[in-house]
């Protein structure tokens, strides 16, 4: 009982400083720059997005904020459609999911259309954004009606996002791919299991 209560203090002791930050959304609210880019560091290779708050001020500030805080660091690409999108912004650990689900941000008004490589928070429906981001594969602007506010682009790297693995497709039940339930509720171990092949983001960091 003693040598695995002091595992567990080592391991508490042991995680990322950022870990606490993310465990309150409330109190991560600082306004983003102008303009900045955020450095994606992935299993595929690097790729930059440079985000305009003018074109979507409510979203750019989540986006500052949950990168700074390492949100999207370990995550996982988990749905991968070709010629559509990619999208990611699930926490590798569910506690932090678990948190931030119903962290939802109000919507701006859609300023820039979807195009390839430009970046857009998931919604499922108006003012439900929370964590998840996709990314443009093709000309997506019939999303432009449905609320989908693009807040930024890939400026470098696009051939890297293009290489992500899309074996699994759609996700569960309409296809293959991960059960979004099950990736919030079990994170990664889920994901490593069942998807191994899933491309994922080694760090995000805003770009000095």
């Amino acid at each position: 009982m003693i040598r695995a209560f002091a595992l567990l203090l080592l391991f508490v002791s042991a995680a990322p400083a950022f870990g606490q930050a993310l465990m309150n959304p409330s109190a991560l609210k600082e306004q983003a720059p102008a303009l900045y880019r955020v450095d994606f560091d992935t299993s595929k290779g690097p790729f930059v997005v440079e985000v305009h708050r003018d074109w979507a001020p409510i979203g750019a500030d989540r986006f500052y904020n949950l990168v700074r805080n390492g949100f999207y660091d370990d995550a996982r690409f988990f749905r991968v459609i070709e010629g559509f999108m990619v999208q990611f912004g699930v926490n590798g650990d569910p506690r932090v999911s678990a948190v931030w689900r119903e962290a939802r941000i109000k919507d701006d008004p859609v300023r820039i259309s979807n195009k390839r490589s430009f970046v857009t928070f998931a919604t499922a429906g108006p003012n439900t954004r929370t964590t998840q981001v996709f990314i443009n594969y093709g000309d997506n602007s019939n999303l432009d009606s449905q609320g989908f506010t693009p807040f930024g682009q890939v400026v470098s790297g696009m051939k890297v996002v293009d290489s992500l693995y899309s074996g699994y497709g759609e996700g569960a039940p309409r296809g293959l791919g991960p059960d979004q339930g099950k990736v919030q509720a079990e994170g990664n171990a889920y994901l490593a299991s069942k998807f191994g092949n899933l491309d994922y983001i080694k760090k995000a960091t805003i770009a000095q």
